[in-house]
């Protein structure tokens, strides 16, 4: 008799597969630029679409023909800049060496922090200290969007662009309790990186979670079809952590790098499909077209960041002869 054999399934390279601690995803690490400007932005998922475009890539075997291209529709409501952060070196890494916070806040924002009693001051109180990096922090205006129902913005971090920590405070002094727009921090054709959290499955066995084969008919006698075949050996006496086992599945932070920018529109009724997106609605305000997929169900916060290991794209405008509004329900 033949010997079965199947090697195990499914990545360990995120183990242990818990739950995301916030559904508002935490950026670590920022890429380097000399220019001074917001290096990310974030907006809501709103659905998918398909564009017909004219592939620009050199060397792809459809160079030149028009194509069919599946985007993801982001709706990017303005941001508000609410406060700046500095940091400075120490032996254990960056550490928060003082933060200054806006004069006029939103009411919304009681919702998610107190605001701090010091607010009000000038960027220039933070020039004192020995700082090697300069972050904005910013506030979502979910309330602008028809299709998420809530009034809670969000609060993250953004990383600032500068030549050194005097342009980067420069910088942030010039935005402090203003909005800033997507336009202002990307443009059409440049690459970002995604960064959201996934659609949560709930606990799942090992089969879905992580791929394993279902038992034979005649391992299978005891009626469990869906369990591992052994949790071990003897051997050490311990379960592994690599053995495949049922637990969490989705809901996890995932970052994909180097999504192109199709489109970067003002007006959302131009991309709204007749009758709205499916459990979404209208757009209605600034929206980015992404190519390809992007994690996370509809409406879940996505956040969007400068490349930071950019592969090579064309420079200039796509040229997009259609963008598919076709009711995706019968309307």
């Amino acid at each position: 008799m033949g010997h079965i054999h199947r090697p195990r399934r499914g990545s360990l390279a995120f183990s242990p597969r818990k739950r995301a601690k916030s559904e508002t995803p935490r950026i670590s690490s920022w890429p380097t630029s000399d220019e001074p400007g917001l290096l990310g932005f974030a907006g809501y998922k709103a659905g998918m679409t398909h564009v017909m475009m004219i592939d620009d890539m050199p060397n792809s075997p459809t160079a030149g023909m028009t194509v069919s291209v599946p985007v993801t529709i982001i709706e990017t409501p303005p941001l508000r800049v609410v406060a700046v952060r500095g940091y400075e070196d120490t032996t254990y890494g960056l550490k928060a060496a003082g933060e200054v916070w806006a004069s006029e806040l939103d009411d919304d924002l009681n919702k998610v922090i107190r605001i701090p009693a010091s607010s009000g001051q000038e960027v220039s109180v933070l020039e004192e200290k020995p700082l090697s990096d300069v972050r904005l922090i910013v506030a979502t205006q979910p309330s602008l969007v028809s299709g998420v129902p809530k009034k809670k913005p969000e609060l993250m971090e953004m990383g600032v662009g500068g030549m050194d920590v005097s342009s980067k405070l420069e910088y942030a002094a010039s935005v402090l309790g203003s909005s800033i727009s997507i336009t202002d921090v990307f443009s059409e054709g440049e690459l970002v990186d995604t960064i959201a959290v996934t659609k949560g499955k709930g606990t799942q066995g090992p089969v879905k979670r992580w791929g394993v084969q279902m038992q034979k008919s005649k391992h299978s006698r005891t009626g469990k079809l869906r369990h591992v075949g052994t949790l071990g050996p003897w051997h050490p006496h311990y379960v592994r952590w690599t053995v495949p086992q049922l637990g969490q599945t989705g809901y996890h932070q995932r970052t994909e790098y180097n999504k192109r920018i199709i489109k970067i529109g003002e007006r959302g009724e131009e991309i709204t499909p007749a009758g709205g997106i499916p459990h979404y609605g209208v757009v209605k305000n600034a929206y980015v077209l992404l190519q390809g997929s992007v994690p996370g169900p509809r409406k879940r916060l996505v956040r969007m960041r400068a490349p930071i290991r950019p592969r090579k794209v064309p420079e200039g405008t796509l040229n997009i002869s259609y963008i598919s509004t076709q009711s995706q329900q019968g309307v």
